[in-house]
């Protein structure tokens, strides 16, 4: 699926994608659920070129060594993580699309730091940390 949009909560920041994504999970890293306040925050991953904001000018922020999110600066939604070690993908969230029905999650990341209260029943592959072990 090709053309999609998103954006944030309020609309100032509108953002592009032209290709569909090449993964889509829940995290539950500590950041995650911080930047969310969620006990989890879902994520499709894309290719950086297939990526654009067209309206707006979201805010940057370091939440980590590497690590850099994006926010809408007006409204406070969070809309990309960016991991600069991997400079080809940026991770958008599923739920600041437009549609995001479109791409359920497939996998849960980092549930080494799940909140022990939050029950994992849909039968998806779950990864200790971001890594898929034994891929």
């Amino acid at each position: 699926m090709t053309g999609m949009t998103g954006g944030c909560l309020c609309g100032a920041v509108r953002y592009r994608l032209t290709e569909a994504p090449f993964n889509s999970g829940l995290c539950h890293c500590e950041t995650c659920r911080r930047t969310s306040s969620a006990p989890s925050l879902p994520y499709i991953g894309v290719m950086r070129s297939a990526f654009a904001i067209t309206q707006g000018a979201p805010v940057a922020y370091a939440s980590s060594a590497r690590i850099v999110r994006s926010f809408c600066g007006a409204c406070g939604s969070p809309l990309t993580y960016d991991n600069l070690d991997k400079p080809e993908t940026i991770d958008v969230m599923t739920v600041s699309l437009d549609k995001p029905e479109a791409f359920p999650p497939t996998e849960h990341v980092w549930v080494s730091e799940k909140l022990t209260w939050e029950v994992l029943a849909d039968g998806l592959p779950a990864y200790a940390t971001g890594e898929r072990e034994g891929a």
